[in-house]
């Protein structure tokens, strides 16, 4: 039933992503119904604010765990707040593989979320990479039924891009692929001296099970992110105000007004202007 009830809800409730719906659905269900997985499921969500990447995380959590994002089984870490001063980085450094060691040491099905990935220093991802391959006795314990999901807006332009130019080429939302976004994704997030991706190992090593791209949303979308809002905060729905506040966010490019700048992020703060 778990799998079914993620499946509905990715497909009700997350707007305008047949493409992620399908990666992390099959990312999930390939790695829980193998009872020895090779190596840990690792997964990166990237794509511009706003798009779902936060979401789909914590949507899976809620599923994972019975807690959800309050599990002590559930990790989360965001390097601005967690590692902020980058002369300490080799303290941090330290301190990460220790937290990492001893919450998988407590339970080997964690999950770790880590926010931001594209501002982590490229030295504290490669103290992440021992726990993402196929070791099979890392430090002594098995880590291999970890689940760990790096987001990052990194790539989020050049999805938008690509997904611009295949609109304009009359391809579909839903006939996007994978393989029409991933050569973009890669040489913005993964190739790019400026990422902390770069050089870090994860890429060469094959460590990413699932890339997973977030595509920029429609004003259609931001109209149906304003219904279900309207509808959690107990609002009454009426097609006016979601029209004016799906008509109040800015919308790129700048002739056609396709995509929305800021995705479903600002819904939830501009609804209140019309109550």
């Amino acid at each position: 039933h778990f799998f079914s009830g993620l499946e509905f809800d990715l497909a009700t409730s997350l707007v305008g992503q047949p493409l992620v719906r399908q990666l992390v659905m099959k990312g999930v269900r390939d790695f829980l119904d193998n009872p020895n997985p090779v190596k840990p499921l690792v997964m990166s969500f990237h794509g511009s604010t706003g798009t779902g990447k936060t979401y789909v995380s914590s949507m899976l959590i809620r599923y994972l765990f019975q807690s959800g994002l309050q599990s002590p089984y559930v990790h989360h870490f965001s390097p601005i707040v967690h590692f902020p001063h980058a002369e300490q980085i080799e303290q941090y450094k330290e301190s990460l593989k220790r937290w990492i060691q001893g919450n998988l040491t407590n339970c080997g099905r964690s999950a770790f979320l880590f926010d931001e990935m594209d501002k982590m220093h490229p030295g504290l991802i490669d103290v992440i990479i021992p726990f993402l391959g196929p070791s099979w006795v890392v430090y002594g314990t098995n880590y291999r039924k970890a689940i760990f999901i790096f987001i990052s807006n990194a790539g989020g332009e050049q999805i938008n891009n690509v997904t611009l130019a295949l609109w304009r080429a009359r391809k579909d939302r839903e006939e996007i692929s994978l393989q029409d976004l991933e050569p973009a994704i890669s040489k913005a997030v993964f190739e790019n001296p400026q990422s902390g991706f770069w050089k870090s190992g994860i890429i060469n090593e094959h460590l990413i099970d699932f890339v997973v791209p977030f595509l920029p949303l429609k004003h259609h979308h931001v109209k149906q992110c304003v219904v279900s809002e309207l509808v959690q905060q107990g609002l009454e729905v009426r097609p006016g105000v979601v029209q004016e506040v799906a008509d109040s966010i800015p919308y790129f490019p700048e002739e056609e007004k396709l995509f929305s700048s800021t995705g479903c992020k600002t819904v939830a703060s501009r609804i209140s202007f019309f109550f």
